[in-house]
């Protein structure tokens, strides 16, 4: 971890705001102490906090719940929050650069690819990145739903060398951490080492939507595209940059996987669902072939060329899921049928797979 090169750090709403959900500026300020004296490393900062910095300044006491008003939120606070960023990186002459996603950026091949290049463009121009959901137009169907698995993400598309989960308690307990008796678990090597470990939702604060679940989650995503995590407390940042022994460090578990992929499995929301037969469970599955019309048995939901739908098998059971190249209104003239026929009968544009294998990602049990 010393020699982690490329690092996202986030922050939770609760470590850079008050009670009363105003952005608590010494609290921004000394996570921006830590991070700007690291010249050696390149930081991509995932911050929450749009939704919180915006609720007093609205007159609101709480979290909204509804989706209007936490966009309504968002819109207000996010710019609260890189003003104060700006002027806090600002003290050590660094420049900060703002990049808000929806899942529906990312999931996509053309706006992948946008995604990472500004990312990258930015720091190697030495910026900061200040990333965070796009929730003043994200609607219910695209949203991530926490910044712990956003950063998780992230990490995957920069290529980052390490994630840092920043939160209100200093690691992973094997308990209530305010109940005696209970100690933190320093290192994870795999889901077996949580087996039994009972971890809570979010805090006390009730600024944020995440907690232990989420941010275990994000570090088992993380760990398992072949990146690090450590989840630490905000005030041990300075021990997480510096690689010293802080917090709860998740190790690998698995190697760095295609970049969309891991997108497509855990950040994209299917519009609707393809039924497969038995023979086009098998090539998908086992050979991880295309879909192609022949194997479609049915389809369902309402879903246009492009979106994320469910690939299913014939007791309902999700197998996969992959971006598709029909409308859904389209499909059924094509179910059973042969590429060929297809496109002897419609066009050549009718000679191509339903969902071909390179925007397709298996789903594990």
């Amino acid at each position: 971890m010393k020699d982690a090169r490329r690092i996202v750090v986030k922050v939770g709403s609760s470590s850079l705001t008050t009670a009363a959900g105003g952005l608590d500026a010494d609290r921004v300020d000394a996570l921006v102490n830590v991070l700007a004296k690291h010249q050696d490393k390149e930081i991509v900062l995932v911050s929450s906090g749009a939704i919180a910095a915006g609720l007093a300044p609205l007159g609101l006491d709480r979290r909204p719940r509804d989706l209007a008003r936490q966009q309504a939120a968002a819109s207000v606070g996010q710019g609260l929050l890189v003003a104060r960023y700006t002027a806090s990186f600002a003290r050590y002459g660094r420049r900060v650069g703002q990049v808000l996603l929806t899942s529906d950026d990312t999931s996509r091949r053309a706006h992948y690819r946008n995604a990472y290049r500004t990312l990258d463009q930015l720091l190697a121009m030495g910026a900061v990145p200040i990333v965070n959901e796009n929730d003043t137009v994200a609607t219910d169907e695209i949203r991530f739903g926490d910044n712990d698995r956003l950063a998780a993400l992230v990490a995957h598309l920069v290529r980052a060398d390490l994630l840092i989960l920043l939160s209100d308690v200093d690691g992973l307990y094997d308990g209530d951490p305010a109940t005696p008796g209970t100690s933190r678990i320093a290192e994870v090597r795999g889901p077996e080492d949580l087996a039994g470990v009972s971890i809570g939702s979010a805090g006390k604060a009730g600024v944020g939507t995440g907690g232990m679940v989420t941010k275990v989650e994000a570090a088992r995503i993380a760990a398992a595209a072949g990146i690090p995590v450590v989840l630490t407390s905000a005030v041990h940042a300075a021990d997480a940059l510096a690689g010293s022994s802080t917090g709860t460090h998740f190790l690998r578990t698995g190697r760095r996987s295609a970049d969309r992929l891991l997108w497509l499995a855990h950040a994209s929301t299917p519009r609707g669902a393809l039924v497969l037969d038995d023979g086009a469970v098998r090539a998908v599955v086992e050979r991880r072939s295309s879909l192609l019309p022949a194997g479609i048995a049915s389809v369902e939901g309402e879903f246009s060329a492009g979106d994320p739908v469910e690939l299913r098998d014939g007791d309902g059971h999700a197998v996969a899921r992959g971006l598709v190249n029909f409308d859904a209104r389209e499909i059924p003239r094509l179910m059973g049928r042969s590429t060929r026929d297809l496109a002897r009968e419609l066009g050549p544009a009718y000679e191509r797979e339903v969902v071909h294998r390179d925007d397709l990602v298996l789903l594990h049990p």
